[in-house]
């Protein structure tokens, strides 16, 4: 898995007037869990938004002051208006614990459902998995090669290796749903040949 580096500023204070403040100065209020006390800090705006507006899976390198943590993101908040990030929760990895953490799904192939005038719906763009951080995957990837109209890719078709999927194995990841068009060519197909009769 590939690993990002964020720089933070240890927070003195974790009152409400400071958290404000810091969002006032595009700056976002982070804890640090795992491995003892927790560590609270803060971090850029833009330079967090890297990490989280990405379909790919980090490990992350976090620098806080004088020291360094590997981590991973573990939760995020958003304004419900506005969508600024608000608040992340970082947790430390170790390398001999294994850690979960959020994967995205890579679909290969293409479906003869899709072919046929059908539209395919991802359910799961990411799915959780758990392994030791040097084993963790940078993604999964399902193939929906032979996908007819209605059929469905479930996580338990999903090859793990060197990791455990967390995300139940009957959750469906990937659907081919008949659209109103397909529906509608299908009808006149079916029509066809009662009409030249």
């Amino acid at each position: 898995m590939k690993t990002l580096e964020i720089v933070g500023a240890l927070r003195a204070n974790v009152g409400k007037k400071e958290t404000k403040a810091l969002r006032n100065a595009n700056l976002v209020p982070c804890v640090l869990y795992g491995g003892g006390d927790n560590v609270h800090f803060s971090v850029e705006e833009k330079l967090v938004n890297t990490l989280i507006f990405t379909p790919n899976a980090h490990l992350v390198n976090l620098k806080i002051g004088k020291k360094e943590y590997s981590a991973v993101m573990q939760d995020c908040q958003f304004h419900p208006v506005s969508d600024k990030t608000l608040h992340v929760d970082f947790v430390r990895v170790f390398e001999d614990k294994k850690v979960a953490v959020d994967v995205p799904v890579l679909v290969i192939g293409t479906s003869e459902g899709v072919r046929q005038g059908g539209k395919l719906q991802l359910l799961h763009r990411k799915i959780r998995v758990s392994a030791l951080p040097a084993q963790l995957p940078d993604s999964v990837t399902i193939d929906i090669t032979g996908m007819e109209m209605g059929s469905s890719r479930i996580v338990g078709e999903i090859v793990a290796d060197n990791f455990e999927i967390i995300t139940p194995k009957n959750s469906i990841i990937a659907t081919v749903k008949l659209t109103r068009a397909a529906r509608g060519a299908a009808a006149a197909t079916a029509e066809t040949p009662a009409e030249s009769k």
